[in-house]
């Protein structure tokens, strides 16, 4: 599956398009909410489902990387400043930042599966927060929990690929 040309009325009326991404903004804070007060817990600190994921990779296939990247931005940023700290907004960037890119060349190659692209993201959200956390408290050895966060990565990321791939499938006609 690859990144749709929207040729769309939203893609052809600015104002219609500004607001189907206000409401994607709007469902990816919602989740991001939800997330800060249901606990995910399955034995991983730390860990969380990444609801808010299912949003960016269906923009990035309904309306490309330049609509996706600038909702997961102002998703990171408004939930940090409501939900968290500025910590946290260092860390969901650093892991937003490095998943989104694989997950933009992978989608851009054109060869893997939703799914796949969503179980990267997922892999390399982890990778990239855990390394900002290694960097921050300046102690290296916080990477020996890299491979709970990878197994942690995988197993959230298939399941947000399995949401995203049903929900794309059902929302794609109207979009």
């Amino acid at each position: 599956m690859k990144m749709k040309q929207n040729t769309s009325y939203h893609s052809q009326n600015p104002h219609v398009h500004l607001a189907t991404l206000g409401v994607f903004l709007a469902l990816a804070l919602i989740f991001s909410y939800v997330e800060s007060l249901v606990p995910f817990y399955f034995g991983v600190p730390g860990m969380k489902l990444g609801l808010t994921n299912v949003v960016v990779v269906i923009l990035l296939y309904l309306y490309g990387p330049r609509d996706a990247l600038l909702v997961s931005l102002l998703r990171i940023l408004l939930a940090g400043f409501l939900f968290t700290n500025a910590f946290s907004i260092l860390y969901s960037l650093a892991g937003g930042l490095l998943s989104f890119c694989v997950m933009f060349l992978l989608v851009k190659m054109n060869f893997f599966k939703m799914i796949a692209v969503s179980v990267a993201g997922g892999l390399t959200h982890n990778i990239g927060q855990l390394l900002v956390a290694a960097v921050l408290v300046k102690n290296y050895n916080i990477l020996f929990y890299l491979p709970v966060l990878m197994v942690a990565g995988i197993i959230t990321g298939f399941l947000i690929g399995v949401i995203s791939s049903a929900v794309h499938a059902r929302v794609s006609t109207f979009l």
